[in-house]
């Protein structure tokens, strides 16, 4: 299946746009993406900390996911 996966902050600049269409085996887990995701770019294994939310929600790594599923990866945030 083909994911369209919103990126955003530091992870907009590794992957070098704010969508990517990523293809992925039907039926995959979060944990499954994210090893996908590490593997096509590396650099994501350098952050402290990223999280990968599905319709708008936190998701843990074996949640499944579809091809109708919104995908967002959120980096690392700080603040004050």
């Amino acid at each position: 299946m083909i994911l369209k996966i919103l990126v955003f902050g530091i992870t907009k600049d590794i992957f070098g746009t704010s969508e990517k269409e990523i293809e992925i085996n039907e039926g995959a887990s979060i944990k499954a993406l994210k090893e996908l995701l590490e593997k096509d770019f590396p650099e994501l294994k350098r952050l402290k900390s990223y999280f990968i939310a599905v319709d708008d929600e936190y998701a843990e790594d074996d949640q499944i996911i579809t091809v109708s599923n919104e995908i967002a990866i959120i980096p690392p945030v700080s603040g004050g």
